[in-house]
C-alpha cells in the first residue's frame, strides 16, 4: 500500500488518531484486555488457541525416583542361543536334563518371551513377563521368580 493513502497520514496531527476522546485515547487500560496471559480462558482464548496450543494442558508427569521401576531384560531365545557359552563359562548348570540358569548373576532382572525356545531352562529372574513363562513351561522348563519359594 502507498504510503500516502494509509489511515494514518490523514489522522497525524489530531491528538488521538482515530481513538475516541483524548481523555481516554488508550491510555487508561481499558483496551489491553487484562495483564500478561489473564484472559487465556476468555477474551483471549481464540488467540492462544491459534498461536500458541501447548500452553493450555497437561504435559506429562514424571513418577519419583522411589516408585520407578527399570530392568535389565533379555528375550528368552537369546538365553536360549547361548546356553552353551554360558555353560562353558560356568554362568550355568545342568540339572538333571535341564539347564539351570540364573540371569541376575548374567546381570539381568527381566526375562521377555521374544525368540524360541527349544531346550529345557530352569530360568531364575526377578521378573518374567507372561510370554516368558509360557515358551519356558512349554520347552519343558521351569520358572522361578527371585523372592517366592522355589517350586
Amino acid at each position: 500500500m502507498a504510503t500516502r493513502k494509509r489511515k494514518i497520514r490523514k489522522l497525524r496531527g489530531s491528538r488521538t488518531c482515530g481513538k475516541g476522546s483524548h481523555k481516554k485515547a488508550r491510555s487508561g487500560k481499558g483496551s489491553r484486555g487484562g495483564r500478561g496471559m489473564a484472559g487465556s480462558f476468555g477474551q483471549k482464548f481464540s488467540y492462544v488457541i491459534k498461536y500458541m496450543p501447548e500452553h493450555i494442558g497437561k504435559r506429562g508427569f514424571t513418577p519419583p525416583a522411589a516408585v520407578r521401576r527399570e530392568y535389565e531384560c533379555i528375550n528368552v531365545g537369546i538365553l536360549c542361543e547361548k546356553v552353551e557359552d554360558y555353560l562353558k563359562q560356568g554362568l550355568a548348570e545342568k540339572r538333571d536334563d535341564k539347564i539351570y540358569i540364573d540371569v541376575t548373576k548374567l546381570g539381568y532382572d527381566k526375562v521377555l518371551g521374544s525368540g524360541i525356545v527349544n531346550k529345557k531352562l530352569i530360568v531364575k529372574a526377578k521378573a518374567f513377563s507372561k510370554k516368558a513363562i509360557e515358551k519356558i513351561r512349554n520347552a519343558g522348563g521351569e520358572v522361578i521368580i527371585e523372592g517366592e519359594q522355589e517350586k
